[in-house]
């Protein structure tokens, strides 16, 4: 139980439900979250470290950058299923969807400066 406990806990806050729908379109850094989510760098990182506990969001440095994507699920047949299911839901939330549209326009070299 404390395995479905962790990932339903992680996915229960909007702003990680956010994170998770962004993923499912591409690989992203801490400031280009940040910059959708028009929240703080440290908050976007607890969100995203909650997140990678629970094996729904994977990490890989790349150089500078740190590149977060969805997990395969292979950690917890909860965050599998979970993840599978969240493909599908959310998609008429309009508060999704308009943040959908802006990813395209989103680019870590514009937004971080380095």
């Amino acid at each position: 139980m404390k395995e479905f406990i962790k990932v339903t806990k992680a996915i229960s806050d909007p702003n990680r439900v956010k994170i998770v729908k962004m993923l499912q379109h591409k690989r992203m850094c801490v400031c280009e979250i940040k910059a959708l989510l028009q929240i703080a760098q440290p908050s976007v990182s607890k969100h995203l470290k909650i997140l990678e506990n629970a094996g729904l969001v994977g990490s890989e440095k790349d150089g500078l950058w740190v590149n977060y994507h969805l997990a395969d699920g292979s950690s917890s047949p909860y965050a599998a299923s979970l993840l599978g299911n969240l493909r599908h839901w959310l998609s008429d939330d309009p508060e999704i969807a308009r943040m959908i549209v802006k990813l395209p326009a989103i680019h870590r070299e514009d937004i971080c400066k380095v």
